[in-house]
């Protein structure tokens, strides 16, 4: 796993969007949530990811994988290293973040996420406001 693939692999997914936030960390969202965290620079866990309590018992059991410092009271799960999964594995567990998350926002969101149209898409589709005219002297 590397920055490229995973964030290829994020991105795909409907309505994934990035962002890098406390300094160094890039974040994968979906409605404004995150659903996945690495950073860019060294650090103790390499990728970050919301599992289901079932994964997350079964996945913090293995190798390299630990509760994600500061996330694990939300079922999150750190890697330690880039090849603690399988890219298969990973690649499926990062779709069930997404649809963790996905499941979790409101209706609103996940209808605007599902149809494709960017929340921000309103204001852009009204009619411009008229200006007004200044008087010349």
């Amino acid at each position: 796993m590397n920055v490229d693939w995973l964030r290829e692999l994020c991105l795909s997914f409907p309505g994934a969007t990035e962002q890098i936030q406390w300094g160094y960390d890039l974040l994968f969202k979906v409605g404004g949530k995150m659903f996945a965290v690495t950073p860019l620079e060294p650090a103790p866990v390499c990728l970050s990811f919301k599992a289901s309590p079932e994964s997350f018992a079964e996945l913090t059991e293995r190798p390299n994988i630990i509760p994600a410092p500061y996330l694990a009271r939300a079922q999150w799960v750190g890697l330690q290293t880039r090849d603690a999964l399988p890219p298969e594995e990973l690649a499926r567990l990062l779709r069930d973040s997404y649809d963790m998350v996905f499941a979790k926002l409101p209706r609103k969101t996940r209808d605007a996420v599902s149809s494709a149209k960017p929340l921000a898409r309103k204001a852009r589709d009204e009619k411009p406001a008229k200006k007004k005219r200044r008087r010349s002297r």
